[in-house]
């Protein structure tokens, strides 16, 4: 009998291993792997010399978030647990490392969970001097229960577009809320 392969390690760590693939298989890649953030290789350039576009969610739904990353699209992805929201410890990483002198837009889809951890991580990120802003994306043409509310699901990758290709042009944090 031939022993079975397994696409899973462990599923213990299943999250991190996953973000350490992405980021050996996607040279453009780079994993600060204490809170699962993956960022675009060059951040600390595009951070100089644009708004920077940070966002993430639960894992499970892979390359979503981190497929995402790349020039005129997002920055960073903070990764939480599997269908779990990332932590504000997490998103505040990713903030304090993506966040330059032309600050920081924070993508998040309108799920509970998303929207407390990553507005307190913004409004800890304001009061640690940084300029960052956060929009919700809440359209959802993928829920028909109107009980399920509108998550932004199908929407957020056309943000992560718009706003980034607006950051690499040059637009300001303000015109990027006001635009999205």
């Amino acid at each position: 009998m031939t022993k079975a392969r397994q696409l899973v390690k462990d599923g213990h760590n299943i999250v991190a291993d996953m973000v350490e693939g992405m980021a050996l298989a996607h040279p453009h890649l780079v994993l600060e792997p204490t809170e699962r953030v993956l960022l675009h290789r060059d951040y600390a350039d595009i951070r100089e010399r644009q708004v920077t576009l940070i966002s993430g969610g639960g894992s499970g739904h892979e390359p979503t978030h981190a497929g995402y990353i790349g020039e005129g699209m997002l920055t960073g992805v903070v990764c939480g647990g599997v269908f779990a929201s990332p932590s504000t410890q997490q998103v505040l990483t990713a903030i304090r490392l993506a966040a330059g002198p032309h600050g920081c837009l924070v993508v998040v889809k309108n799920y509970t969970g998303d929207r407390i951890n990553f507005g307190l991580a913004v409004e800890q990120a304001k009061s640690e001097g940084f300029k960052c802003d956060m929009v919700v994306v809440g359209e959802d043409v993928a829920v028909v229960n109107a009980n399920a509310g509108r998550r932004g699901l199908s929407g957020t990758v056309f943000v992560h577009k718009l706003a980034g290709a607006a950051a690499k042009a040059g637009k300001d944090l303000a015109s990027l809320v006001e635009m999205v």
